[in-house]
């Protein structure tokens, strides 16, 4: 069953229902019926998203759930940035969007197969995009959704890329568990993320989720969430191997993420534990991004394809296109009982 108007459509299917904004090609709410009949729903919706807050960007005005970005990530003042990375922040050049055009303006519905939601959104003249399309479908065998998302590219060139799922956690600190797949090493952010909010120390190496670096010279397990604590962190996984999974046992229920690691060698952990204290954020923004991804943190376009600290250690930052190519990838996002 498909119910639709023009914002907005929706799928129900046997195992579930979920819906997809116009906004960003967002989808979220997805709500999940799972073997033992428990009905779960993973995904975040920001709590100002019904808000209608037209004066905010466009990206963050509905913010919620799943989205793909390109190009992945965007310009930021990091006045502390290590005096490694402090030669790749700049400021953000005109017409820069966040997390790339297709993230902040609406997108078009388009035909899509049997049992299939799919969009498609064209990218301004003179850009190295010209298109790009999104297809959302339910696993007609369980609480699944299989998305897929194609870059129809004009020109040759070289881009960061990202997918972007954000997750609900649960109502109480370090009652979930995140289990990312084996990973080569992880890196902390490249200075403080959030002023309001600095915990994890700046650009550090580390092997193990549940060691990660502090300022303080200590470690901290941050696969238990949420924080106890107010932060704002970012944390990458570098030689992931294409899977992660975070355990709610609070509801009883497992959501994992997968996709191709050839296409998107490194994770992105968006660790939104009430730390930022602006406006919309308000401190009171609780999620976790799960963003697979081609990029040094989603810092800007011009930081990923330069050669910067992560690509000179052998990490891909940035994925080369060819003129006419049109670039597939697909990803998966699925529910179990715990």
């Amino acid at each position: 069953m498909t119910q639709s108007n023009d914002s907005y459509r929706g799928l129900g299917w046997a195992h579930g229902a979920l819906t997809v904004q116009r906004l960003g090609a967002m989808m979220a709410p997805v709500t999940f019926v799972l073997k033992n009949g428990r009905q779960v729903s993973p995904m975040h919706i920001a709590p100002w998203g019904e808000e209608n807050r037209q004066d905010l960007p466009g990206i963050v005005r509905k913010l919620r759930g799943d989205w793909p970005c390109v190009p992945f990530g965007y310009s930021v003042v990091l006045d502390d940035a290590t005096p490694e990375w402090k030669p790749f922040i700049g400021t953000a050049p005109p017409g820069e969007e966040i997390h790339g055009y297709s993230s902040n303006y609406e997108w078009d519905w388009i035909e899509a197969p049997e049992g299939s939601l799919a969009l498609g959104i064209d990218y301004p003249a003179g850009d190295s995009v010209r298109r790009v399309e999104r297809i959302v479908t339910p696993d007609p065998e369980g609480p699944a959704v299989d998305l897929t998302f194609r870059i129809f590219i004009r020109e040759a060139c070289r881009l960061p890329i990202g997918l972007h799922p954000v997750f609900r956690l649960p109502a109480h600190a370090e009652a979930g568990r995140l289990e990312p797949a084996p990973f080569d090493h992880g890196r902390t952010y490249a200075g403080t993320t959030e002023p309001a909010a600095p915990f994890f120390a700046k650009d550090a190496r580390f092997e193990d989720l549940s060691a990660v670096p502090l300022r303080d010279g200590t470690t901290f397990d941050a696969t238990r969430m949420p924080f106890a604590r107010d932060a704002e962190e970012l944390v990458q996984l570098n030689g992931i191997d294409g899977s992660c999974a975070l355990a709610n046992p609070e509801e009883g229920y497992r959501v994992r993420l997968s996709w191709q690691k050839e296409h998107f060698p490194s994770l992105l952990l968006w660790i939104s534990n009430r730390g930022r204290k602006f406006d919309p954020w308000h401190g009171r923004h609780v999620a976790l991004g799960i963003e697979p991804l081609c990029s040094p943190y989603g810092l800007s376009p011009a930081a990923a394809l330069a050669d910067n600290p992560m690509a000179r250690s052998g990490v891909p930052t940035a994925r080369s296109f060819e003129a006419g190519e049109v670039f597939t990838t697909r990803y998966r996002i699925e529910a179990e009982a715990l």
